[in-house]
């Protein structure tokens, strides 16, 4: 069955005004008659899977559902009446569900909210089979509850053709979407709609490759890797033929998706135009965009910077230092870990003599222009802020984290088999970025999901008798290096000679569509690089003109992964915690991976770690000089020295494993701010640790203890007590704050989740308590830390590490609507500071007292005040509304929103804090 596809403009909720300007009456199902085309796959039965060994108990989910490609006939209907293609939301509702449904689950019911993920198909849950371009080689079989493709081949070749027939069933239109984001190309292809503008330009300016570049990274990436390097180049052109065989059939058939339509590649009634070929550059277009997103540490430099210089304006330099040294907590002691055995894995620590920092010279810094030329809409207001938040987050300081893991040791199961609740946090898009599938062929037995356009191998996934999986790290591997300007702005010093800087540019215009009625508009976008990177903000240093500029340890080596992913995918390779942990060791992105077989557990920290130079803080911008360069640094192939593997964060077998993005081990710093005493962690460390403490852990007990820290507000469970011991040092006696205080009290006394009051009431139990947090939580921060920090350093920190993230707010890399919350806030500060006023005991403390300058009866009054104003804060001023919500819905205002990336959209679900992508899994036997 051809497989179909969804929205265009990469950030937007709402149909398009022309899409749906035309879908009116009759017309419409003239329209739709005239390009349906019944196209079914024939029936066959699959074979039983002797490799499995979880013994039924393998599960996963992946919402909103595997297929994301769509025909202009399916789309219209979509459109028009909300009808919805096969499979393309049929794990949504399972997924939803699990928020209300947890709390009675049992090891029998998981598969209820789950999918199995055993290997194979049963025959009666057989609903197709094909032979992509009539192969004898290669058989997808789809199952009936939601269309997975599960790839048998009989040769390596025919393995992978079929993988890539399959990704291109799934998710063709996401992946060119992609593919063109990765060259800074969206705009043209896609509309030029603010969002994509937006996009294309985050991406551009952190990894602006030319098509050289794209090809230079497979050549070294094969050449440096021996036989697995020619392998992985093999299959990667046999999954491209795939690819391309699915483009070839779909477009001669007709139903290739609907969006080539709506976007102007192709028309409906002739038949013109052309979908492009894919080609071996395009997968490592692609993977600069996931490495981007999810697995590239580190940045901020420059910011950090400027809030030192802030800190020491307002302290004296000495004072000053101490003060962003507490706020930065570096190597926080209350800091939930995930080695927790107290092992230490220095990296990223402050030196005791810093040396070669570049900090800049008061009001000097200005960020680098990357859009010029700039016409019609690529100059208006709306693409103005879609600039300026883009380059925003481009240069942020590694906010990027996501993903949960929740791993058990079978000494504390009922089974005593390791159990494991894990998967990435990778946002909500229609279609997914990710998509399952099961592959089975020579050197080949994984079933799991993996970014679309990259799924050759599964990336994470399970394998004959393991599983594996990871979550966002943030280990600094970026530097930022002061170089300075000689003979114009775009000369600089490398080594003593006055070098040219290397100008790369990309033009992009567009026209109006269905899909996207912007009108016509241009823009280049510039950037220019030196020997240490591109080129991200100008400012004096000393007096002497410099370009910052930004290094990190994986650009121009995204390719380098795909033997770790290989490895991964190979029975004949991984067969125990250790070779696991060696084949994590060959991914260059920063992430955490975890592991689970029928006896063990293992963890490792991924990511190539340069060797910094004696005396470099990587906190600050540095010299652009031969004695602070990475060791054995070589700018031709950007390669250095990498810290040993043992250095990284591992272990095997410890007795729980908890990541929540949170800090990997003692004296392992990472880039981005905030891993102090409360952490989203510790929401999942103190319900593990008390499930291990009781024993008998069981799949489900698992499931239950993720489900219920995915609900809860960690403000409240983790430092709303303190904030009410100090409201109730003395009797409450003003009404409105007193029953502002009850109401917090009987919330939190009922866990302090945010749940609705029952499944599908769209209304939250306790919803004025809620509505207080929210509003007080930014009311309080502001009046306990801005008086004694001064506007200007609070403002600097407040650009360090955002003040909240509430499930309403607009964060990370996907905006408000997106479920991942409460990782970055200022939750931490207030509790050591409302600790240190009530005389507790604080480890790490901030260097000074900041609630009511220390005074209890002070902050009390401060805290009753805000709170006061808080509660007469209206809910629709607290959820002002949006396109999708009206104002004062809290419950809308929260929910989870599938966001649009091609033309079929799905409704909105209530909020859950939990991965996109999660398996279940407790293995019963081993090889």
């Amino acid at each position: 069955m051809p497989r179909r596809t969804s929205r265009i403009t990469v950030d937007r909720l709402r149909t398009p005004g022309r899409l749906s300007g035309f879908l009116k009456g009759a017309s419409i199902c003239v329209l739709i008659a005239g390009l349906l085309s019944p196209l079914a796959q024939s029936t066959a039965s699959a074979a039983t899977a002797s490799n499995d060994y979880c013994g039924g108990q393998c599960s996963d989910i992946l919402p909103p559902g595997e297929n994301g490609n769509a025909t202009l006939a399916q789309i219209l209907l979509n459109q028009a009446f909300g009808t919805q293609p096969d499979h393309a939301e049929d794990q949504l509702g399972p997924y939803s569900n699990l928020a209300t449904g947890y709390s009675t689950l049992t090891d029998a019911k998981i598969n209820t909210f789950f999918n199995d993920a055993s290997f194979g198909v049963s025959s009666d849950q057989v609903a197709s089979t094909e032979k992509p371009a009539g192969r004898t080689d290669v058989t997808i079989v789809r199952d009936k509850k939601a269309g997975i493709p599960h790839i048998t081949g009989t040769t390596r070749y025919g393995t992978e053709f079929g993988a890539g027939y399959a990704a291109a069933e799934d998710r063709l239109w996401l992946m060119d979407v992609f593919r063109h984001v990765g060259r800074g190309q969206l705009t043209t292809f896609a509309g030029g709609a603010a969002s994509n503008q937006g996009l294309e330009q985050e991406f551009y300016r952190n990894a602006p490759y030319t098509e050289a570049d794209l090809q230079a990274q497979i050549d070294n990436a094969v050449a440096n890797n021996g036989t697995r390097g020619q392998q992985a180049l093999t299959d990667a052109n046999a999954y491209l033929d795939g690819i391309n065989s699915y483009i070839d059939a779909s477009d001669s058939g007709r139903y290739f998706p609907g969006e080539y339509v709506l976007t102007g590649h192709k028309d409906s009634v002739t038949n013109a135009g052309t979908i492009d070929h894919f080609k071996i550059t395009d997968l490592v277009a692609l993977a600069s965009v996931i490495g981007s997103l999810f697995g590239s540490g580190g940045g901020g430099e420059v910011n950090n910077a400027l809030s030192l210089l802030a800190a020491q304006s307002k302290y004296g330099v000495e004072e000053g230092t101490k003060v962003w040294e507490s706020f930065r907590e570096r190597n926080d002691a209350e800091a939930v870990v995930t080695v927790h055995n107290g092992e230490s894995f220095p990296y990223g620590t402050k030196p005791d003599t810093a040396q070669g920092e570049a900090l800049p010279d008061a009001g000097s810094v200005s960020t680098e222009p990357l859009v010029y030329d700039a016409t019609g809409t690529g100059a208006s207001q709306s693409a103005t802020a879609a600039s300026e938040t883009a380059t925003a987050t481009a240069l942020s300081s590694a906010r990027r984290g996501m993903s949960n893991a929740l791993v058990v040791s079978g000494k504390y199961t009922a089974s005593g088999h390791p159990v494991a609740v894990f998967g990435p946090q990778t946002g909500y898009f229609a279609p997914q970025l990710l998509m399952l599938q099961e592959i089975q062929g020579p050197g080949l037995s994984a079933r799991g999901a993996s970014f679309a356009g990259l799924s050759m191998y599964v990336e994470l996934g399970r394998g004959q008798d393991y599983s594996w999986s990871a979550t966002t790290s943030g280990q600094d591997i970026i530097d930022t290096y002061a170089v300075e300007l000689c003979q114009d702005d775009y000369h600089y010093l490398y080594h003593g000679t006055c070098t040219a800087m290397d100008k790369v540019e990309q033009k992009n215009s567009w026209s109006p569509t269905t899909a996207d009625g912007t009108a016509a508009g241009s823009y280049t976008m510039r950037v220019w690089k030196t020997k240490y990177g591109p080129v991200e903000y100008r400012a004096t240093v000393g007096g002497k003109k410099v370009a910052y500029t930004t290094l990190r340890s994986s650009y121009m080596h995204e390719a380098d992964s795909i033997i770790g992913f290989q490895m991964l995918n190979d029975p004949d390779y991984v067969k125990s915690p250790q070779t696991f942990q060696s084949a994590a060791q060959h991914i260059n992105y920063t992430f955490n991976w975890f592991y689970a077989d029928s006896q063990h557990t293992a963890y490792y920290n991924s990511g190539n770690n340069p060797v910094r130079a004696t005396g470099v803080d990587p906190e600050f911008p540095i010299w652009g000089q031969a004695a602070y360069e990475w060791k054995n640094w070589d700018p031709t192939t950007n390669t250095a020295d990498y810290t040993a593997a043992s250095a990284h964060p591992n272990s095997i077998d410890q007795d729980y494993y908890i990541s929540w993005n949170n800090k990997q081990a003692k004296d392992y710093t990472t880039a981005s701010w905030g891993d102090g005493s409360v952490h989203r962690g510790n929401l999942l460390e103190g319900r593990v640790k008390k499930l291990v403490a009781a024993g008998g852990v069981t799949r489900s007990s698992l499931v239950k203890a993720m489900s219920d820290a995915s609900l809860a507000d960690l403000r409240a469970e983790d430092v709303v007590p303190d904030l009410l011991k100090v409201i109730n040092s003395s009797t409450v006696t003003d009404t409105t704050a007193a029953d502002a205080v009850s109401k917090l009290q009987t919330w939190l006394s009922a866990g302090g989740k945010r749940t609705e009051t029952s499944a599908g009431s769209k209304k939250y139990a306790n919803a004025d308590a809620i509505r207080i947090l929210d509003a007080w939580w930014p009311l309080l921060v502001k009046a306990e830390f801005e008086p004694g920090l001064g506007s200007d350093l609070y403002t600097a920190f407040g650009n360090n590490l955002p003040i909240d993230e509430s499930p309403s707010a607009a964060h990370g890399p996907t905006g408000s609507h997106a479920g991942s919350s409460f990782q970055y806030g200022w939750w931490s500060y207030v509790d050591k500071d409302i600790r240190a006023v009530l005389g507790e005991s604080v480890q790490g403390p901030l260097a000074e007292k900041y609630c009511g300058g220390g005074s209890l009866s002070s902050c009390r009054d401060i805290l009753i005040s805000t709170l006061k104003t808080a509660a007469g804060t209206s809910a629709s001023t607290v959820y002002p509304g949006d396109d999708l919500c009206s104002a004062g819905d809290q419950w809308c205002a929260d929910s989870i929103v599938q966001r649009t990336l091609g033309g079929i959209k799905h409704s909105n679900i209530s909020w859950q804090n939990r991965p996109t992508f999660q398996q279940v899994v407790e293995y019963t036997s081993h090889r």
